[in-house]
């Protein structure tokens, strides 16, 4: 399949488009993000310009052409148990400082976790996991693990928790892939006792958060490049309202608060880095 390219106008067209859409901000530069994701969607629906593409687009009424675009743009890279520290952070600091302080006689200890960039689930799928080898479960304790992606697609696949041969092979040990999936054909299904831990949602982080509730550990990890200078401090005050006072942001490894917002104050733990109010 050839990629068509895209010209300085139709990258401005699908730039606003985008960010109208979804928040998802197109630096000059990303041309070639629209050519190698959208690509295909020129030739399902024979278009054969960009611009072509976005009046189909934008005389869909179902959407459901918005939706692809967006579900092909917002696909993120994501893997079973990505930069690995921040799980190590997870299982040794966090979790049992939360345990300890949620922790009352005679109830079960509560735990809320929200990934809020999920993609197709590995990152909450992967912390599923680790509470599993902490002894940590349903049964005796109270747990809500939610994962929310903008894309349907990503949400879709994450909520039945099917992955190919590719996505199991990357970053998951071979111990955790027999121990916590079933093989069905050329894919690996997710076993139900890890499933079912965790619920799926779709979100779009930029519009107004709908009432999920207050969490004691949010990830929000590798995402924030999408997004303006401005939109990333409205996100992270959104993010703050919905944690707890003695709650912890995790964002990703080479991401940084720093001139962004002042409502977090960064620490360290092991190799890791954790956000909690000031």
């Amino acid at each position: 399949m050839v990629r068509s390219k895209v010209t300085p106008d139709e990258f401005q067209i699908f730039k606003k488009y985008i960010y109208d859409s979804s928040g998802i901000a197109l630096e000059p530069g990303k041309e070639y993000l629209l050519e190698t994701r959208l690509n295909s969607l020129l030739h399902e629906y024979d278009c054969s310009t960009f611009h072509a593409l976005y009046q189909k687009a934008k005389s869909d009424i179902t959407n459901k052409l918005q939706e692809k675009i967006i579900d092909a743009i917002s696909t993120n890279e994501t893997y079973f148990f990505r930069d690995k520290t921040p799980f190590e952070l997870l299982q040794y600091k966090i979790i049992p400082d939360l345990i300890d302080k949620r922790s009352k006689k005679g109830q079960k200890p509560s735990l809320r976790l929200w990934s809020a960039a999920s993609s197709t689930g590995q990152e909450i799928y992967s912390i599923a996991m680790t509470l599993d080898e902490m002894g940590i479960s349903t049964s005796n304790y109270s747990i809500r693990l939610l994962g929310t992606d903008i894309s349907d697609s990503a949400v879709a696949q994450a909520s039945y928790g099917s992955y190919n041969k590719f996505e199991v092979s990357r970053g998951l040990e071979q111990k955790k892939l027999i121990k916590y999936f079933d093989e069905k054909g050329d894919s690996w299904r997710i076993k139900d006792q890890i499933r079912i831990m965790v619920q799926f949602n779709k979100m779009n982080l930029m519009k107004p958060f709908p009432n999920i509730g207050k969490f004691d550990i949010i990830l929000c990890r590798n995402v924030m490049i999408y997004f303006t200078a401005e939109d990333r401090k409205k996100i992270y005050t959104s993010l703050a309202r919905t944690l707890e006072p003695d709650g912890y942001l995790l964002i990703g490894s080479t991401e940084s608060l720093n001139n962004v917002t002042d409502l977090f104050q960064s620490q360290r733990y092991l190799k890791s880095t954790f956000y909690q109010f000031k």
